[in-house]
């Protein structure tokens, strides 16, 4: 049973920090990779940053880019999410996701395991 859970969540002012984490239980050496997305308030769930598991290749999101860095440890667990200069509009609830077969990073639907989300808002 592959479980997720995130932590790290919290209220920071605008242009401060959070480092988001993602550990990971049971099987994993069969995973393709790791991503992170949110969802607003009444939006859509987003894909923000994502990680090859072997490769460690990492991809962003335009809105991310430059601000928010993924990345894991050498023993591949947990996977983090470091976001700096944060801004209002990235307030949302952050989940992470494992992948376990070959298949576009940025789309939702290619990500098997999901854990339960961690609440990030950013004050004005």
């Amino acid at each position: 049973q592959v479980q997720l859970v995130e932590s790290g969540g919290g209220l920071v002012q605008a242009g401060g920090s959070l480092r988001l984490s993602c550990a990971a239980s049971g099987r994993t050496d069969n995973y393709y990779g790791m991503g992170w997305f949110r969802q607003g308030s009444g939006k859509e769930r987003e894909f923000v940053a994502a990680i090859s598991w072997y490769s460690g290749a990492t991809y962003y999101a335009d809105s991310v880019k430059g601000r928010f860095t993924i990345s894991r440890d050498n023993a591949k667990n947990p996977v983090y999410l470091q976001m700096n200069t944060l801004k209002p509009e990235d307030t949302a609830v952050y989940y992470c996701a494992a992948q376990t077969t070959s298949g576009n990073s940025y789309y939702r639907g290619n990500y098997d395991y999901w854990g339960q989300g961690t609440q990030v808002t950013v004050s004005s």
